[in-house]
């Protein structure tokens, strides 16, 4: 009898191991049951889907202890072909195991967008399968049939007469045909009947379309075409590689050829060509027969990477981000199962993708947060790669110019872990020079304003000359928030335990965490004091004071374009690239916007980078606070002299002398870790220690302030019967947003040594514990942070 191991897709940490079920010799459907494939099945008294694993023969005697064959129920019938094979399979598992999640969250990750098909409760408790929510779009086209030639319609036949004057010059979709003649159908069933036309139904790709294919020269008589056969495209001009760049290359063609699982850490400047020594290594993985898979922190970096990988792999490579509609992610997610797509360019989720022969993963970027998944399963997709590269012998390349003090800290651990510094940027250019400004000298100077006099200053030398500047607002945390100066009154969330954030325009208070939103109040609610002050800069103001500014700067241009990049003007589709689109056309512009223009922007003509404040995530009770606050700065830095142009960095502040400011002004990590890494080691944070966060949250206070304490003493235990010296499980106490969305949230930290395996310990206690009603709990393990 075959058996096989269903993951049923009902996400519940109670539902912890496949279930086995028995493959009939003729299951129903039009699908043959497969690894990777969805089937229904039978369970309790209903049906559910669930996702094949694993399938496997068994004869008598080898028939599993306590497993009665009897009551091994069937599979009623497939209803997908395969998402994805065996390997994909044991990922979803070690997922589960290491991030304790869910499986069937697990398997979700390797499934098409919106793609799956369910099962929905019906009336009077029925259950019914739910055909997915997208799928293949098949348009409709006209083609002349073979009585195309000499057909002449009737006189009176005008529409007929008027398509097939239309198909003359090529053949065209019926949706064309009805824009411009309105109601086709009938004329078509005519036209299809007496053989003049024929109707195919052909795929239609939803959205990013590739660039149109060329086709090269035809050769020589006698000649063979030194081109492969398919479409063409003119490859992007390859530039010469610099020392550096020749030795990182080296040492990641090295790293693939001994198929061992290792990774490169490309630790260059910004300018230094790292995206090109990328190109370059995954065209080696191409030769070799292999694919490749890049991911990227932003989607604001989507457009530009896309650009040059398809510069120079043509139509071979996808895209997958979140800001795709569903039928565009499922199209590239079919194009790359098709095995056409070469190389996948895209968020952490592109992991997932069914790209074969992986030879290649790159992760850009590599120190940041956004690799981390905040819902489960909480997983690390820098970690996730280097586990499916060890299991297929592909290289991984971690690439940033500041990279995590954790990947620092592996390759100086791990012989497998590569370390490729590149100390100068590809085109010879310095770096630009950083001014620190301290904000707090020019208030005491008398400076009310928001841009320091250097900054102004800097801006009209620029801007008069016709280059471009780029102003980060440095707003992660908590935002900018009315304070009443005379009762002290902060307006609330009435659901999160933070401040409402005040917007100019429109004059409104919102909530970014739920959404909250009212009137901004012209007197305090409270005391009824008309001196209500704005705390902290939004966007929104930073550009009506700029707008002020620069139009009334002497020797500059009046309307100098502000292009605004924040979460409110990206929200829509395709913003991020007609933000850039329009910054990049304008002579002299300025970019103003958050951290998502902080790092893999490429232009020319910006020579001045402005930080309008550098502290906000410097005090985010954080404990990697001080990192984030020096990469930033020295992030958001490269983006100025790029070129030939040279560049300058001014780094506002009222925290001069702290030592991640310090360091990232002179490019001195050196200086930086000096002064972290003992405060790390003291406090008994990473790189030092693994740690986990378990969340505890809900609707009542108390109860989830009950469920926390007793979690810590059960968790306790737990590690005590399991670790030695060097584990820990601290105190349950709130989180630094006690209260979000209407929830209380509590949350206890177990810390262990590095070498230690954490969720280990931690699977057996969360596995055996039963949830509870009105309490929620979640385990993050490796947390980006404990906010």
């Amino acid at each position: 009898m075959k058996l096989a191991s269903i993951i049923l897709d009902i996400p519940t940490q109670a539902l912890d191991a496949p279930y086995t079920y028995a493959v009939p010799d003729d299951a129903g459907g039009d699908q043959p049951i497969e690894v990777g494939c969805a089937v229904v099945v039978p369970f309790g008294h209903r049906q559910a889907v669930g996702f094949v694993i694993g399938i496997e023969e068994r004869i008598a005697e080898e028939w599993p202890d306590g497993l009665d064959p009897s009551k091994i129920k069937p599979i009623a019938r497939a209803v997908s072909r395969p998402y994805f094979d065996e390997e994909g399979a044991a990922c979803a598992q070690w997922l589960s195991e290491r991030y304790l999640a869910p499986l069937s969250s697990c398997v979700r990750l390797f499934t098409p967008p919106g793609g799956v098909p369910r099962m929905v409760r019906a009336n009077a408790g029925y259950w019914r399968l739910e055909e997915p929510a997208v799928g293949e779009v098949d348009d409709r086209w006209v083609v002349p049939g073979p009585a195309f030639d000499g057909f002449e319609p009737r006189k009176n036949a005008v529409k007929q007469a008027s398509i097939v004057a239309a198909l003359r010059a090529g053949e065209l979709r019926v949706a064309e045909l009805a824009a411009e003649f309105g109601a086709v159908s009938v004329a078509l069933k005519t036209l299809e009947g007496k053989g003049v036309v024929r109707i195919e139904r052909r795929r239609r790709m939803r959205g990013f379309a590739v660039p149109p294919a060329r086709r090269p020269p035809e050769p020589a008589d006698g000649a063979e075409s030194a081109q492969p056969a398919g479409p063409f495209f003119i490859p992007s001009r390859k530039p010469p590689l610099t020392e550096g760049q020749a030795e990182a290359l080296a040492a990641i063609d090295a790293a693939r050829a001994r198929e061992t699982g290792e990774v490169v850490l490309v630790d260059g400047v910004t300018g230094s060509g790292k995206t090109e020594v990328y190109l370059q290594a995954i065209e080696a993985a191409l030769a070799a027969g292999h694919t490749a898979c890049v991911l990227v922190p932003e989607i604001s970096l989507t457009p530009q990477t896309v650009a040059r990988f398809r510069g120079r792999f043509g139509d071979t490579v996808a895209v997958m981000h979140s800001r795709m509609s569903a039928g565009e992610r499922f199209d590239q997610w079919d194009f790359i199962r098709s095995g056409a797509a070469r190389v996948v360019v895209g968020a952490r989720s592109a992991l997932f993708t069914p790209l074969r022969d992986v030879g290649l993963i790159v992760i850009d970027e590599e120190h940041e947060g956004s690799y981390k998944q905040d819902s489960a399963p909480r997983y690390h997709a820098r970690d996730v790669a280097v586990w499916m590269a060890r299991r297929s012998g592909a290289a991984v390349v971690l690439g940033s110019a500041t990279p995590s003090i954790e990947a620092l800290f592996t390759c100086s651990q791990d012989p497998a872990w590569h370390h490729v510094v590149l100390p100068e940027r590809a085109n010879g250019r310095p770096l630009p020079a950083i001014q620190v400004v301290d904000m707090a000298k020019e208030f005491g100077g008398g400076s009310r304003s928001m841009f320091s006099h250097a900054l102004v200053c800097a801006l009209a030398e620029e801007l008069g000359v016709g280059h471009k500047a780029v102003l980060l607002l440095n707003q992660r945390g908590f935002a900018s928030f009315l304070l009443c100066r005379e009762c002290g009154f902060v307006p609330e969330c009435p659901s999160c335990s933070t401040s409402l954030t005040f917007h100019e325009r429109g004059n409104f208070l919102i909530c970014h965490h739920c959404g909250y939103r009212e009137a901004a109040p012209s007197v305090c609610p409270e005391c009824g004091s008309p001196y209500l002050k704005k705390f902290g800069a939004g966007t929104q103001r930073v550009e009506a004071e700029l707008r002020v500014l620069l139009d009334g700067m002497f020797g500059t241009d009046s309307g100098v374009p502000i292009v605004r990049m924040d979460a409110d003007t990206t929200s829509g589709k395709g913003a991020h690239q007609r933000l850039l689109e329009e910054f990049a056309a304008a002579d002299a512009a300025v970019l103003l916007g958050t951290q998502m223009i902080a790092k893999g922007l490429d232009f020319e003509d910006v020579t001045l980078v402005g930080v309008v404040n550098a502290d906000t995530i410097l005090k985010l009770p954080d404990y990697r606070a001080a990192e984030r606050t020096f990469d930033l700065i020295e992030q958001v830095a490269g983006r100025a002299g790029r070129s030939e142009l040279p560049g300058r960095v001014l780094v506002q502040t009222y925290e001069a002398d702290a030592a991640p400011i310090r360091a990232a002004a002179r490019y001195d990590r050196a200086l930086f870790l000096r002064d972290e890494l003992p405060k790390r080691r003291l406090m008994g944070y990473p790189p030092y220690v693994r740690m986990a966060n378990v969340l505890v949250w809900g609707k009542d206070e108390p109860s989830v302030r009950l469920a926390a304490c007793s979690l810590h003493d059960g968790l306790a235990s737990a590690v005590r019967d399991f670790g030695g010296d060097g584990w820990s499980v601290l105190p349950a106490t709130p989180c630094v947003l006690a209260k979000l969305r209407g929830t209380y949230r509590w949350h206890i930290v177990v810390k262990c040594p590095v070498e230690d395996d954490l969720s280990r310990a931690l699977l057996p206690f969360f596995r055996k514990r039963k949830p509870e009603r009105d309490v929620n709990v979640a385990v993050d393990i490796d947390p980006d942070d404990l906010l």
